[in-house]
């Protein structure tokens, strides 16, 4: 589904409403109860591991999947009740492309504006615009076969937006795309909110949410398990964190042990043991944690200060990193 043609919007300030969706898939609920709310005009990322349920909350609001509990509405439309006029006031873009590679990018926009009840003259204009607003004017005649992998994600995002729809949901938009055209998908994104649309945000990554979103909804084993804005994401683990490497692993529960004593915070050590993170919520404190380090004989290889990453938000919230296996759940439905 990449859009409808847009019928007239309620009075609301409120974009999404969702409240305890639940979907499941045999005995797995891959959606466990999740509330949403999204403001009108804004960005509202979900952030999680795949396999949370991300994609599957979208199917529900966009209305591909049913609920099998809750209740949610798109600018006051129900998503059961009333699909039809949902999916006139949405466009939805997916993990992967569903652009034809047969054909051109002009030709994909026309055969999308003409599908969404557009002339065909009305939805070339329409199309050659969007091509031009999105950097593909000089490639609009080439078969998107050609297309390099930014190109066709940039392309798939302006089919979305052939019926001008007042909200989109972009499904992690940006994985696996190169740093300069993950750069111009985000200005793309940040034009379509200050054009008057509103858009919910799916990704991995919390640099990409921190960039955009006005506020984030951290999804886990499909639970909404944070909610606020990325500033109120990262207190939870601290304004920063100590990245401490030993000098030898096998002091390594010894030197966890005195980190979260000396800080009053829980620390993590990755897998392959010997390098620990902990939460800096009182800087004043590493002087303490170096010196006691010192005294039991715990040397250090070295010692850092990061910004919060996305595995110990996660870490945080839910005691294990995004990395963790998640359940398979039918396919990318799940992710």
């Amino acid at each position: 589904m990449k859009g409808q043609p847009v019928t007239s919007i309620d009075a609301t300030d409120i974009a999404i409403v969702a409240e305890g969706l639940v979907k499941t898939f045999g005995t797995t609920r891959a959606v466990d109860g999740v509330d949403l709310r999204v403001d009108r005009g804004t960005v509202y990322g979900v952030l999680g591991p795949n396999g949370a349920g991300k994609t599957t909350t979208i199917s529900m609001l966009t209305t591909l999947l049913r609920p099998d509990g809750g209740r949610a509405s798109i600018f006051g439309h129900d998503v059961i009740d009333e699909p039809d006029v949902v999916r006139q006031l949405i466009g939805v873009t997916g993990q992967d492309a569903s652009v034809d590679e047969k054909i051109s990018g002009i030709e994909n926009m026309v055969v999308f504006g003409r599908l969404l009840g557009l002339g065909r003259q009305g939805a070339k204009r329409r199309g050659l615009d969007l091509l031009d607003a999105f950097g593909l004017a000089e490639a609009a005649t080439r078969p998107v076969a050609k297309y390099s992998g930014g190109m066709r994600r940039r392309l798939d995002l302006a089919s979305s937006l052939i019926a001008q729809p007042p909200l989109i949901f972009l499904d992690e938009p940006t994985t696996g795309l190169d740093p300069r055209t993950r750069g111009q998908m985000w200005d793309v994104i940040r034009d379509l909110v200050a054009n008057g649309s509103t858009v919910l945000l799916t990704t991995q990554y919390l640099d990409e949410a921190d960039h955009l979103a006005d506020r984030i909804a951290v999804i886990d084993r499909g639970r909404v398990v944070a909610e606020g804005t990325a500033n109120d994401l990262k207190a939870l683990v601290g304004t920063a964190t100590l990245q401490l490497a030993l000098a030898d692993a096998a002091v390594t529960d010894a030197a966890l042990a005195t980190t979260e004593h000396v800080l009053g915070t829980r620390a993590s050590a990755t897998p392959e043991r010997g390098h620990i993170t902990a939460p800096m919520a009182d800087p004043e404190r590493i002087t303490d944690l170096l010196i006691a380090l010192r005294t039991q004989g715990i040397r250090l290889a070295e010692v850092s200060v990061e910004r919060p990453t996305l595995d110990e938000v996660f870490m945080t919230i839910t005691g294990h990193g995004t990395a963790d296996p998640q359940t398979e759940i039918t396919g990318k439905v799940a992710a």
